[in-house]
């Protein structure tokens, strides 16, 4: 028996419980990893309150059923492997950021051909809050939109996991990062991580100060995490033929729409970017990691690691997640 967080029903943070569950040899093709630290992302608060079915990895094997384990991200040690494996050894340091969900715990069984062998240089924490987000953003940056040198680009929740990272990754790429973010504090972490302009969207209008910045053109690119509260603003924000990417849902959903507004905003290209759709084969997770882990290790890019709470208080860590009481990001520990 191990300790780990699920929930047995949908709901606010009170749902999950901590609870031992049994972890079985891991099969063909499978690896148990001992999670050293496990990252904390917005897919876990959309699983537990419902906007995600729970089997909506079902194709994936496990988790798609109650009570459900939370969680896509990790770092820790291969500690037993299953037959037919041969990317992984008991005694590798690995971490992961892909489902199927089931991280919130201190054991876990995982496909052995989806974990990546960390390098001494990056630890588990680091390890377990740079995966999902790292492979998120260079989707995004590399993938969904291309970002070219003297690009401006616009990304919201700038002081996020993710957000610190693009902000980096971007202006390593030779980009000018405009970003929102919610207090002056926030505001100052992003600069610090490569925001070039950081706009508090609580006392400033994003819209018109995106004009300003780029004298009336707009942006080329929109990185919208933030979903319904966001989205009609954010489409403002784009130059004709330019891309708007969501990429999540914090406020909520986005509401259907008519699709003529993308021609009356100028031929705008609008994707609901899903990471996981990016990383399907082998090659494209060595491409995408290979490239997180050489941004990270030549220092163009830090992970801060800026909240740590025990597995066992995963509600109070989903309370200041959802709350945007959090910059960078968050690991809980087993």
């Amino acid at each position: 028996m191990v300790m780990a967080v699920r929930f047995h029903e949908t709901g606010g943070p009170e749902v999950l419980k901590y609870e031992d569950i049994d972890v079985p040899a891991p099969g063909p093709n499978e690896a148990q990893v001992r999670n050293a630290a496990i990252g904390l992302n917005f897919i876990d608060c959309y699983f537990r309150s419902g906007l995600y079915p729970v089997d909506a990895f079902a194709n994936l094997g496990g988790g798609s059923t109650m009570p459900f384990v939370p969680g896509v991200e990790g770092a820790g040690v291969v500690v037993a492997v299953g037959d037919q494996v041969d990317t992984v050894a008991v005694g590798d340091r690995v971490a992961y950021g892909l489902p199927p969900p089931g991280a919130y715990a201190e054991v876990r069984n995982f496909r052995a051909d989806r974990l990546i062998k960390l390098p001494d240089s990056i630890d588990d924490q680091t390890g377990a809050a740079m995966m999902l987000k790292g492979l998120t953003v260079h989707m995004l940056l590399r993938r969904t939109y291309e970002v070219k040198p003297d690009d401006p680009i616009l990304f919201h929740a700038a002081a996020g996991g993710v957000g610190l990272i693009a902000c980096q990754w971007a202006k390593h790429l030779g980009a000018t990062v405009i970003g929102t973010v919610g207090s002056d504090e926030k505001a100052e972490v992003a600069r610090a991580h490569g925001c070039d302009h950081p706009i508090v969207y609580t006392r400033e209008n994003f819209v018109d100060r995106v004009k300003e910045i780029t004298d009336g053109k707009g942006v080329p690119v929109v990185y919208d995490s933030v979903g319904r509260d966001t989205f009609d603003d954010s489409l403002k924000c784009v130059s004709p033929l330019g891309t708007l990417a969501v990429f999540g849902s914090a406020s909520g959903p986005v509401p259907p729409f008519d699709i003529a507004r993308l021609q009356w905003a100028g031929s705008v290209f609008l994707t609901r970017a899903g990471v996981f759709n990016y990383v399907v084969t082998a090659e494209d997770l060595a491409e995408a990691s290979d490239a997180l882990i050489e941004v990270i290790e030549c220092g163009a890019v830090r992970v801060e690691v800026n909240q740590t709470f025990a597995l066992a208080d995963a509600a109070e860590a989903h309370r200041a997640l959802e709350g945007r009481a959090t910059t960078g990001s968050t690991v809980l520990l087993p």
